[in-house]
């Protein structure tokens, strides 16, 4: 498979009494390389990039691609909404050994189309490393357009797109502006296999972090052609897709993951709640076979 292709997990961030619990996220890693995972994403949205501090997640960084000793890719999340802060930490990963690193939409902000394009073309320009754009207009108000991922995509190091705004107008309007080998990733799972049929070549999952060998095998299947296998897997995994956001993420992704004893803390840090109302993802669990 190619780099950069096929199932990459968007990975939690285990907590011990408030801290970074570096032996469960080794664990995790360990994990999900067993499972098949053709990737590891540390420290984007899912692994609570906005409440870990400078240090923590450099940490993470550090400690992945030391875990992940090349065996898969590791794509470090270093986005920001200040672009000093976003070209301070995609150096730092950088420099960690990573392979690539993911950059989200600048939040809060709400920058206009030059604005974004500003942005990444500045981090691009300052640190020499394969760079992932990430949109996810859901969380960040602002919504990249198609005309200008098709313009960052111009410049030598920014080698695609994590997709999440899912509409596959616009996912279709992305493949066909850009060049042939710009990399576009799902960042839904929901729209991970229609993204590959028509033209994509991956996800960035959040239900990998439970359902590793699930989702790399549907990615798999749909790449290899085998449309009937891959979407018997998607209906299969359907139900545990929906409920890894029936409360803000990535709590329910660290809930079952302490239900299979995978982490001993499932908690997320404040304002990610608690989830206490456990009974629909056991159920779910149950389906998958994961207890």
């Amino acid at each position: 498979m190619e780099k950069f292709c096929g199932a990459l997990v968007a990975l939690v961030t285990p907590f011990k009494d408030g801290e970074i619990d570096e032996q469960g996220l080794k664990d995790l890693i360990e994990f999900q390389i067993a499972g098949g995972t053709h990737g590891i994403v540390p420290m984007g949205t899912t692994g609570e990039s906005a409440t870990t501090d400078f240090d923590e997640h450099k940490r993470v960084i550090e400690l992945t691609v030391e875990t992940v000793a090349g065996r898969v890719p590791v794509i470090a999340g270093t986005g920001a909404n200040n672009t000093l802060e976003a070209i301070e930490l995609t150096e730092s990963a950088r420099e960690s050994g990573a392979d690539a690193v993911l950059s989200v939409v600048p939040y809060y902000n709400k920058p206009n189309q030059e604005g974004m394009y500003l942005h990444f073309k500045a981090i691009a320009e300052k640190v020499d490393i394969p760079m992932f754009l990430y949109n996810v207009p859901g969380r960040t108000v602002v919504n990249i357009l198609p005309e200008t991922t098709a313009r960052l995509a111009q410049i030598d190091n920014i080698i695609g797109i994590k997709e999440a705004c899912g509409s596959l107008e616009q996912i279709s309007d992305v493949i066909r502006k850009c060049p042939q080998d710009f990399i576009v990733l799902s960042g839904d799972d929901f729209t991970a296999m229609p993204t590959v049929v028509i033209g994509g070549r991956g996800v960035i999952s959040v239900i990998s972090n439970v359902y590793p060998q699930g989702m790399s095998q549907m990615m798999e299947k749909v790449l290899a052609g085998d449309i009937a296998g891959a979407r018997e897997l998607h209906y299969k995994m359907y139900d545990m897709m929906k409920l890894m956001f029936s409360s803000p993420s990535p709590g329910p992704s660290k809930k079952v993951l302490e239900l299979m004893g995978m982490i001993g803390d499932g908690s997320s840090r404040l304002p990610i709640p608690p989830v206490n109302d456990t009974a629909a993802l056991e159920e779910a669990m149950r389906d998958l076979k994961l207890i």
